[in-house]
């Protein structure tokens, strides 16, 4: 009788120990993924890390390749040259409402690599950013964005938060707008900028630009 109750005592000492090595190794395989969803880190440079600032610039991040919805209605110009914020360029963005893919909508992300909806890894550790400043106009005034974001594509290798403001009615003249980031996971962000309107709100279409997109400590 002895000898049972020690051999017991053996069998459930081991698989206890067993459960234990178990746990350690979920808990490990967690970490090992988070680890793995932390991007790129963003070098910052004396004002910012850059989403924009001029056409072909070297401090440019990701690519505004996520075009989404009614994609055939915009026309994207990366080096527009008329009356930019700063610099000598801005991106120009019409809108014609016309709802060539019958969303009734549309929005374009910046994405690394480009066309990345999670299937890759990409994304940058943005971690220490305080917040996203741009710059944007309208073409006449009264132009409707519905939101201006950062980060919510999923996948594979999802975007580690979202933050967003709108809608927004633009003016004629440039204007500077923030999405603050205090209490953001910036750990990975592959969808580092984010545009989306509709035709509800302009119904003849719009005309817009934006200059000056950048991540601010």
């Amino acid at each position: 009788m002895k000898y049972l109750k020690l051999l017991v005592i053996f069998m459930v000492f081991g698989l206890l120990i067993s459960v234990a090595c178990q746990a350690q190794e979920i808990v490990t395989e967690e970490n090992y993924l988070e680890e793995e969803l932390v991007g790129k880190t963003a070098e910052f440079a004396e004002d910012g890390f850059y989403v924009y600032i001029d056409d072909v610039n070297r401090l440019n991040h990701s690519i505004p390749s996520g075009w989404m919805g009614d994609y055939g209605d915009i026309k994207m110009n990366l080096k527009h040259k008329d009356n930019p914020h700063s610099g000598k360029t801005c991106i120009r963005f019409d809108y014609t409402a016309q709802g060539k893919q019958g969303a009734g909508w549309c929005g374009i992300f910046w994405q690394n690599p480009a066309n990345n909806w999670g299937e890759k890894k990409g994304g940058f550790d943005i971690r220490g950013a305080k917040k996203l400043t741009f710059w944007a106009r309208g073409d006449k005034g009264n132009e409707r964005i519905m939101e201006f974001k950062i980060g919510g594509i999923g996948g594979t290798y999802p975007d580690s938060d979202s933050m967003g403001i709108g809608p927004i009615d633009l003016t004629a003249q440039w204007q500077q707008y923030t999405i603050e980031l205090t209490d953001i996971d910036l750990a990975y962000i592959n969808g580092v900028f984010c545009w989306a309107t509709n035709a509800d709100s302009n119904p003849e279409g719009c005309v817009f630009y934006l200059d000056d997109i950048r991540y601010e400590k």
